[in-house]
């Protein structure tokens, strides 16, 4: 028995130590890090890169040749970015690149996308809302209930007596049938909070591949297909909700190519990124009305592509890589998903 607990214990002492040295290095040999930021200039074609000084800390503006901007100047070179410092200052222009501009042209084209594998790559209860998508109400309002996806239906639930509404659930369900939904779902992606200007539902993916856009208008269901080239299957899918109202949507195909929807016509197309695997890296769009700036964040360097507000093609691209600073030993979380468990 004696022999048993020494074994034990020196189990428990080799995990500890493999668990907590690789960290007590890691935590007394740290150095602080550069935490560089890029946005792209259309005005400039290239680049503008906020860094930070060594020696006294101070932020600086650079392009990816090297050369040193005052905050003024960088103001002027990203409008988009900057438009409320530049009527503060009365520099706002009157056009950019040949466009006549207002500051409400900017905002309303300015937008923020962001997604990380911890918001992907975590467990769901599989019940969602639906909000109103036509209230006539100024703000939103959170639904009574729920719905579920199951493997042949879709059923609404109610809250307060977890009763289904019979009558609700069928309407739903013969509308997404008629549209030629194969039930279970694969992927449900949606922004069920009422903190937003407006609703435009879901993008759910069905269990033969098909991509749906899904809301509710006046208490009744509005489903569509959507169209996609023979050899895309929707994979992630993300609801924009953005103030411009010009994008319905994001998705990531099961090859890792990124796809925008647009709100108007529900065209399809391409971003020219080489590829996005949003269950194990990060990215973030700064958008605008002339360009975005997508910064997508691996493993080993943050990479930022330049591509167009109107074709997605892109025109710039700048790496920065990752000093590797990383210690071997066991973990028990990490920034990639929710989830408590062993791992080297």
């Amino acid at each position: 028995m004696l022999r048993i607990s020494k074994i034990i214990l020196t189990l428990f002492v080799v995990v500890l130590l493999v668990w907590q040295l690789p960290w007590a290095y890691a935590f007394f040999t740290s150095e602080p890090q550069d935490k560089q930021r890029a946005f792209y200039s259309s005005l400039l074609n290239d680049f503008v890169l906020t860094q930070y000084d060594k020696q006294t800390g101070r932020p600086i503006k650079v392009d990816t040749h090297g050369n040193e901007y005052t905050r003024a100047e960088s103001d002027s070179l990203l409008p988009a970015s900057n438009y409320r410092q530049l009527i503060t200052d009365g520099r706002f222009p009157d056009s950019i690149k040949g466009i006549a501009v207002t500051p409400k042209d900017i905002q309303l084209g300015n937008f923020i996308f962001f997604s990380s594998p911890s918001n992907i790559n975590v467990p769901t209860m599989g019940l969602y809302y639906l909000l109103e998508s036509s209230s006539g109400r100024v703000e939103l309002e959170m639904p009574d209930d729920v719905f579920r996806i199951t493997e042949k239906n879709i059923e609404f639930v109610s809250i307060d007596d977890n009763k289904v509404k019979t009558a609700k659930s069928r309407a739903f369900d013969e509308r997404l049938k008629a549209k030629g939904f194969d039930f279970p779902a694969r992927y449900v992606g949606g922004n069920p909070t009422a903190r937003k200007e407006y609703d435009d539902g879901y993008l759910i993916v069905d269990n033969d591949g098909k991509l749906f856009h899904m809301k509710m208008i006046q208490g009744s269901p509005y489903v569509r297909q959507i169209d996609l080239p023979d050899d895309v299957v929707p994979d992630v899918t993300y609801v924009a909700e953005f103030v411009g109202r010009k994008i319905l949507g994001f998705f990531t195909d099961t090859e890792n190519r990124f796809y925008a929807i647009s709100r108007l016509d529900y065209k399809v197309r391409q971003i020219d990124i080489p590829s996005w695997n949003p269950r194990d890296e990060t990215m973030l769009i700064n958008g605008n009305m002339f360009d975005w700036t997508i910064q997508l964040t691996t493993d080993a360097a943050v990479h930022y592509y330049a591509v167009s507000d109107s074709d997605y093609v892109r025109h710039g691209y700048y790496v920065s890589p990752f000093e590797d600073r990383s210690v071997w030993g066991l973990h028990f979380r990490s920034p990639k998903d929710a989830f408590v468990r062993p791992r080297f």
